[in-house]
């Protein structure tokens, strides 16, 4: 049985795309900074061919990578998870979602509170996640009010503390919002549920119990069409959330990068699903976002060092791809997503390594996927292999 592992290392950018200027990310290269910052090696990345797709400080090239190598632009505009994730299966969103650089309308927000039975929320302006808590945190405990927040990417968020709103019921707010609010022009791609704890003035989030809605896909995609095929489909981590369920015959969810590497060497010792989507979320929501390139060395590193477990299981029929959704540049003083191109690496016996170039279009991968198990369905694109 053929089998695909799509590995995503959430927010790996490599260097600032032609259009980085719009989005105020010209400077962005995650990987090159990363790379001068904290002079990181990652062994069994380079023998991919990792640092075949870009000068990286401590990253040499290779003159004989074990992969094929090479770099996607993103065409949908945006640079958030969701619409990564969706032009990685197939979906190039010609229309972005809407963002909110001044906060969410006046009149949505009093629709939200009046469902939720509150009298007001707190920020409603795009803030750090975890700068927002510090900020209101005290406020919420005193008031019950809810923090509404959002980024440069287009996210509805809640965060509430947990002994004053209990999990499930800051849940019941995101559902109600996502099918009833933040639709039509405001269907925002996520509605994201930020529980947290602790005591002011030092509060934490409760990184595991964070839950996002998305919006549905538009159309047919990678997994939906695998499914439909016969294909066993499985997400690991957040991917499912953010495809809103559709396509996937199995979940695990995960609290981590640690938990998702176990399960992918579980998932492909069991031998049970034939085509693995997932997403490794540390390098983005705990180092990106906090501007700290030594934790998201640290957690690249514990990647590397998996890769070569990862592929003790592959059999010769197995690929391997490794990509990003987006950049997450953590030396440069914004905690916002970055526009980059993403690295992508395809190891496999059944698959010759070589030199990929600059590719246009995430959608290549979904290509190769389909291409990889026989398929003709082409997502309007070009093969990587």
């Amino acid at each position: 049985m053929k089998r695909v592992i799509l590995l995503i290392v959430d927010g790996w950018g490599i260097g600032a795309q032609e259009d980085a200027i719009e989005y105020g990310d010209q400077l962005a290269h995650t990987m090159g900074h990363v790379s001068e910052e904290t002079m990181l090696r990652l062994p069994n990345f380079e023998k991919m061919g990792l640092g075949n797709i870009a000068t990286l400080a401590s990253i040499p090239s290779t003159s004989s990578p074990i992969a094929s190598y090479g770099k996607l632009r993103e065409k949908s505009s945006g640079k958030d998870s969701t619409t990564g994730h969706w032009e990685l299966a197939g979906i190039v969103l010609e229309t972005p979602f809407p963002t909110y650089p001044e906060g969410f309308p006046l009149d949505l927000i009093q629709s939200f509170c009046d469902e939720i039975g509150k009298a007001g929320v707190l920020c409603n302006y795009p803030y750090s996640g975890t700068n927002v808590i510090a900020d209101f945190g005290a406020e919420h405990i005193k008031t019950g009010f809810p923090i509404v927040y959002t980024s440069a990417d287009s996210v509805f968020q809640i965060a509430t503390h947990e002994d004053i709103v209990p999990i499930e019921t800051l849940y019941e707010w995101c559902d109600w919002a996502r099918n009833n609010l933040l639709v039509g022009e405001h269907e925002v791609g996520r509605v994201i549920a930020r529980p947290f704890n602790g005591e002011p003035p030092i509060f934490e989030r409760i990184s595991h119990k964070r839950h996002d809605w998305s919006a549905a896909p538009p159309k047919d995609h990678l997994v939906t069409e695998l499914k439909n095929r016969g294909h066993k489909t499985a997400s690991i981590g957040k991917v499912a959330d953010l495809f809103n369920g559709e396509g996937f015959d199995f979940l695990y969810p995960t609290n981590g990068n640690t938990e998702g590497i176990e399960q992918i060497i579980k998932r492909l010792r069991a031998n049970e699903e034939d085509f693995l989507f997932v997403n490794l979320i540390d390098t983005d929501q705990l180092y990106g976002h906090r501007l700290d390139p030594v934790g998201y060395a640290k957690a690249l590193m514990e990647i590397d060092s998996a890769l070569p477990a990862i592929m003790d299981e592959l059999t010769g029929e197995d690929l391997l791809i490794i990509t990003g959704d987006h950049g997450n540049d953590p030396c440069v003083q914004s905690t916002d997503h970055t526009r980059e191109f993403v690295p992508v690496l395809l190891y496999g016996n059944r698959t010759s390594a070589k030199a990929l170039g600059v590719r246009d279009g995430f959608s290549q991968v979904a290509v190769s996927i389909m291409d990889f198990f026989g398929y003709e369905k082409t997502f309007g694109s070009e093969s990587l292999l």
